[in-house]
């Protein structure tokens, strides 16, 4: 499988992923939200927050596939490398509030490594595609 289906296939697995996370947050908050590592969550008029949480999520997956159907590649990868982010400031606010190490590093720690992974692959197809272009001028 060549580079550019991988980073697609990634793309699709992380978006459809991340869009089952927010949509789980929307529809079902109190079952989702205990695995996400905290030890406590808001409750009353404090569990909108994980309203927030499904709404954040969700438009990070809309996000991937947009950028997929428009066929923006490398406008992809450099979203899909700031979403990276996301699960990266998730595990440093699950380790912050003594929430599980095992969550923070293994759901959210290797996440980010997944999505940032992804992105550097769009990335670099980009310089790949140029590299034959630019041997061919120069041969010339």
């Amino acid at each position: 499988m060549t580079t550019s289906r991988i980073a697609t296939v990634l793309s699709l697995i992380g978006a459809a992923f991340i869009l089952y996370i927010g949509l789980s947050y929307l529809i079902a908050p109190d079952t989702v939200a205990p695995g996400f590592g905290l030890p406590a969550w808001p409750d009353g008029e404090a569990a909108a927050f994980m309203n927030l949480k499904g709404v954040r999520d969700t438009a990070s997956g809309l996000v991937i596939l947009a950028l997929l159907a428009a066929k923006q590649r490398y406008a992809l990868g450099i979203a899909t490398l700031v979403i990276a982010l996301i699960p990266f400031g998730d595990m440093l606010t699950v380790l912050r509030w003594d929430g599980s190490a095992g969550a923070a590093f293994g759901i959210h720690g290797l996440t980010a490594a997944f999505v940032a992974l992804t992105g550097m692959l769009l990335i670099r197809e980009r310089s790949v595609t140029k590299e034959p272009n630019t041997r061919v001028a120069a041969a010339v």
